[in-house]
């Protein structure tokens, strides 16, 4: 299995894992790797250390009074922790929401009327639909959900 750092054309990093470099390069060539967070096909493979395992493992170091595993610190650059809290905070959305779909701007002026009991909800609506829904005191928040998101992850 061969471990890739990949970089989509918008500065987003992520990890991907194929069988080989050929089948990195077949699926890049069929359009099948894709940014997980903007959708973007521009993928390009950044430099990374490989991992070389010349020989038997070192000794195993005395069993500590814990047998939690250690943790060790991860340091992510100012864009990382921004991708990271980001992802984090769409997940929440997503698992906290109900999705209605095209029916958003429906279901938002229901709630807003009394119509049905208010409730959180997400889906997609037009720019023009999303502000005539401001203009009428409805609320609404633009949020781009990554694809990877609206399904399962493979």
């Amino acid at each position: 299995m061969k471990v890739l750092n990949l970089q989509c054309m918008h500065g987003h990093g992520f990890e991907g894992w194929f069988g080989s470099e050929d089948d990195f390069q077949d699926q890049l060539g069929r359009g099948l790797v894709e940014c997980p967070l903007c959708g973007d096909h521009g993928v390009q493979k950044l430099p990374s250390a490989p991992r070389l395992n010349l020989g038997a493992s070192a000794p195993a170091a005395p069993a500590a009074a814990s047998t939690a595993p250690a943790k060790q610190d991860v340091v992510l650059s100012p864009e990382q922790a921004m991708q990271a809290a980001w992802m984090k905070m769409v997940r929440h959305v997503v698992a906290n929401t109900e999705d209605v779909g095209q029916r958003f701007p429906e279901e938002a002026r229901r709630m807003h009327y009394g119509e049905t009991e208010e409730r959180a909800i997400r889906g997609q609506a037009s720019a023009e639909e999303a502000q005539a829904l401001v203009e009428e005191g409805i609320g609404v928040l633009p949020l781009p959900i990554p694809k990877a998101l609206k399904g399962p992850l493979q």
